[in-house]
């Protein structure tokens, strides 16, 4: 028996490897994206914690605050606290570098006591000056640092308002991890020459040997919040609310990568059941001769399993190994962001997890299993004396033209696409589009048979008692409408790889439509002006900014002013950004979203974006507290508002509530309105003539734009990538689908070869039934990838990234790929049928004799 099972699998291989390389490659393809995005995301993910967990060493509490700093009067508390064996200060952020768009992060620290927890955060003296650790003006570089500054005569400029640091690079740091770009600073010393006098940003606690420290960190925690509310959080290094916050800037991102990835794995599953499917169907009759001829149900069932799963376990193994390779060149070559941004600042290599290999390889055979099971149960089913018949072939799929499932999963689908996320994941509205898929595909015997039935009845009567009508087109229908099995077959491919780069494209589209038309609503201003550099050390003081608000030409000048708090301790910073804003019209600057509520007394107002709504329930009207200055001071939900640019969320205040407050008067940067007949080249000309010109950078709204798509679309190229290989596969299905069909169909032409019909007209035959077939899948294609992108668009970013977009059709685009599809049908068709007519008409049904 087993010389039988690898005769028949060899021998199917050989007389159809087109067929095999395909549904091989499309599994390869959807494993090797899948596993090559999970040890990317796995490496970078570990690297950035690692770096994470060097810089706060063998601490065993931190202290930081909801606020970026805090006053340092905490810490002889903390330092004097029973159970504490050493209390190191931190004073960290980012400084601004002259001339470059990304900030350098500055960790200050105490070298006495910082040596004692992480001694991977105290430099190293270059040669015997070993004072330059206490020194005013040195700074000592990681060596990502060092390469990416190119220190001049060792020494590097930083900013600090609109003026320049000068600082001295002391030597290296030789605990920073590769690619991590840091430099170690004397706590006095940054306080002093960044102006942070006082303040701190954490403070690392070792505990004495035998201290409980969940039981010290609760009662830390207690104690804290009575003494100042909202002001303090207290963690562990890498526990569970770290690796959230880790976790939670770039899950969604990555999640929805994974399930791209898996798209191309999905279609593969339809090729493999198409190619079993056809296969068996062409070989019905050499597996009733079997089962005359001993082989029961069980083995012939076994049998063509073992070919899907053969295809499995080769498609499997062939998308580990370039998945691998495919992690190693993205990491080399893109970062470990894949152009989003995410993980910044760190160089990981990628390391094969065998787990993780095992899931993927399963998931590919699994696959292969599902796509040939239900050929497989047809032909064990099958009753040998009917299947040896010839012209049974229509009714070998007959058990898949019921419409029952196909509608329980549609309606199944409706309902999952709404309900909540999972763990903030849209799990319910992947599933949704899978079932979709699976209850539209399932539908395809029976929308051919409704479809081409129709026609050709419709035909039948135009022509009736017209002797001269085409006879091709009459065969054609009369084929289509009486084997609507074997063409919703051929249909599944099509449908499948169609409808999710449709769904696809629109949602990609929808994107990058909605993100133009918010910059557009949220650039009101004629001149945007902000310091040239990036970090949180530049800006513009008081005197600075009424010396750009007086430039001529300027009839209104809004200052932005732009800072981190942390609301809750398992989630990443939310942005606060304070402005001019008219509370009587919000929607003139901002992109209100909904309803806004009214201000009350004593809690001025606020507008928080989407994804304040999803995470922590800020809806208009509610009451809630921000830290601000030390304190918590209390504030209303005015209004949601659109952003794109920050998912983890923002919060927006009238400039003047916040200066009020905080008693801050720096400015980041400043939205210039300008007098009606003034020349924005004229302002620009006398902004450049400021004594602080050289540190400021002005640009126009049609520029930010330009700037902010480019940024988009690099951030989508991954995406962008998915969906081609979405396309290469759907073209490569389809050629394989319609190439298998037509040659099983050798003996249907050499019939009518014989009775008359000539080789020019099957061949037209076979155009018109490829363009036909091809034509009914792009329409439903389209049909079920818009509902799908309305749950991409609806459901699934929502849920993912806490903002929503207006619909837009990418018209050009499915246009061009669908015309790529029927060419491809048309000429597959013509093709293949050249080949299955090249034997003639007597070899072709020699079996029937």
């Amino acid at each position: 028996m087993r010389r039988l099972s690898r005769w028949l699998l060899l021998g199917e291989w050989r007389a159809h490897p087109l067929r095999a390389v395909v549904a091989i490659a499309a599994i390869a393809v959807g494993i090797s994206l899948g596993f090559a995005i999970h040890l990317i995301n796995a490496a970078a993910f570990n690297e950035f914690s690692a770096a994470i967990k060097g810089l706060s060493g063998v601490a065993d509490i931190q202290v930081r605050g909801t606020e970026p700093f805090f006053d340092e009067q905490i810490y002889p508390t903390l330092a004097q606290r029973e159970g504490v064996t050493v209390a190191s200060p931190v004073l960290e952020f980012d400084a601004s570098v002259a001339g470059q768009r990304t900030a350098l992060k500055i960790i200050a620290t105490d070298a006495f006591r910082a040596g004692y927890i992480s001694p991977d955060l105290v430099g190293l003296p270059a040669g015997d000056n070993i004072g330059d650790t206490l020194s005013d003006d040195a700074v000592f570089l990681s060596a990502a640092a060092e390469q990416w500054l190119k220190p001049v005569n060792g020494t590097i400029d930083l900013q600090i308002g609109t003026g320049t640091l000068k600082l001295r690079v002391g030597g290296p740091v030789p605990g920073a991890r590769a690619g991590q770009r840091i430099a170690i600073m004397d706590i006095g010393a940054a306080q002093w020459r960044f102006e942070k006098l006082g303040k701190l940003s954490r403070i690392d606690l070792k505990l004495r040997d035998g201290i409980n420290r969940e039981a010290f960190k609760a009662q830390l925690e207690k104690d804290l919040q009575s003494q100042y509310p909202g002001r303090f959080r207290i963690n562990q290094p890498n526990d569970q609310e770290q690796n959230s916050r880790n976790e939670g800037m770039s899950r969604a991102y990555r999640v929805n990568l994974t399930v791209l990835a898996l798209v191309a794995l999905f279609t593969g599953a339809f090729l493999v059941f198409s190619t079993q499917a056809l296969s068996v169907i062409r070989r019905r009759s050499q597996f009733a001769l079997l089962r005359v001829l001993g082989l029961d149900r069980q083995r012939l069932l076994r049998q063509i399993l073992i070919e899907g799963l053969c295809l499995g376990i080769a498609g499997s193994a062939i998308g580990i190994a370039a998945g691998y390779g495919m992690a190693a060149a993205a990491l080399h070559f893109m970062g470990a962001d894949l152009g989003a941004g995410f993980f910044s600042g760190v160089r990981p290599q990628v390391h094969f997890t065998p787990v993780a290999a095992a899931i993927y390889f399963t998931l590919g055979v699994a696959v292969a299993l599902l796509g040939c099971a239900a050929p497989a149960l047809d032909a064990a089913r099958a009753r040998p004396a009917v299947a040896l018949k010839s012209g049974t072939e229509e009714a070998a799929m007959s058990r898949l033209a019921r419409a029952w499932p196909s509608l329980a999963c549609m309606a199944l689908a409706a309902l999952l696409s709404q309900a909540p996320p999972i763990f903030e994941l849209p799990l319910f509205g992947y599933l949704s589009i899978a079932l979709l898929l699976v209850g539209a595909i399932g539908l395809m015997p029976r929308l051919a048979a409704i479809v081409f039935r129709f026609a050709h009845r419709r035909w039948s009567a135009a022509t009736a008692g017209k002797p001269g009508a085409s006879a091709v087109i009459t065969l054609t229908l009369s084929r289509l409408a009486n084997a609507s099995g074997q063409a919703g077959i051929a249909l599944g491919g099509v449908l499948s790889s169609f409808s999710l780069m449709v769904a696809m494209a629109i949602m990609v589209a929808s994107f990058r439509v909605s993100l133009d038309d918010w910059l557009q609503h949220i650039l009101p201003a004629d001149i945007y002006v902000s310091t040239a550099s990036g970090g949180a050390t530049a800006g513009l003081r008081p005197d600075e900014q009424a010396l750009v608000a007086a430039l001529p030409g300027v009839a209104g000048a809004d200052f932005l002013h732009t800072s981190d708090v942390s609301l809750a301790p398992a989630r990443p910073a939310v942005t606060l950004m304070a402005r001019t804003i008219d509370a009587a019209d919000p929607a003139r600057t901002l992109a209100i979203v909904g309803e806004l509520a009214p201000a009350t007394p004593g809690a001025p107002p606020v507008w928080v974006s989407e994804a304040m709504v999803d995470l922590y329930g800020m809806r208009p009207g509610r009451r809630i507290e921000l830290p601000l200055s030390g304190k918590l001071h209390p504030f209303t939900v005015a209004g949601v508002w659109r952003d794109y640019a920050r998912p983890t969320g923002t919060i927006q205040m009238r400039l003047s509530d916040y200066r009020a407050i905080t008693g801050q008067q720096e400015a980041s940067g400043v939205a210039l309105t300008l007098k009606p007949g003034a020349k924005a080249e004229d302002t620009l000309a006398a902004l450049k003539r400021l004594p602080f010109a050289a540190a400021l950078e002005a640009s126009e709204p049609s520029e930010i734009r330009a700037m902010s798509m480019k940024v988009f679309d690099r951030s989508f190229a991954i995406t962008y990538l998915l969906e081609a290989i979405a396309i290469v596969i759907g073209l490569f299905g389809v050629a394989a689908t319609f190439s298998a069909q037509t040659l099983a169909r050798a003996r249907e032409f050499g019939m009518l070869r014989h009775v008359g019909v000539t080789r020019r007209q099957v061949l037209s035959i076979l155009a018109i039934e490829g363009g036909a077939l091809t034509g009914l899948g792009i329409a439903t294609g389209f049909v079920l990838g818009w509902v799908i992108s309305l749950i991409l668009v609806f459901v699934v970013n929502p849920q993912s990234f806490h903002w929503t977009m207006q619909l837009h059709m990418p018209w050009r685009l499915l246009a061009s790929v669908a015309g790529l599809l029927l060419a491809a049908a048309a000429l597959t068709a013509l093709l293949a049928g050249r080949q299955s007519l090249s034997g003639g008409p007597i070899r072709a049904v020699r079996e029937d004799w």
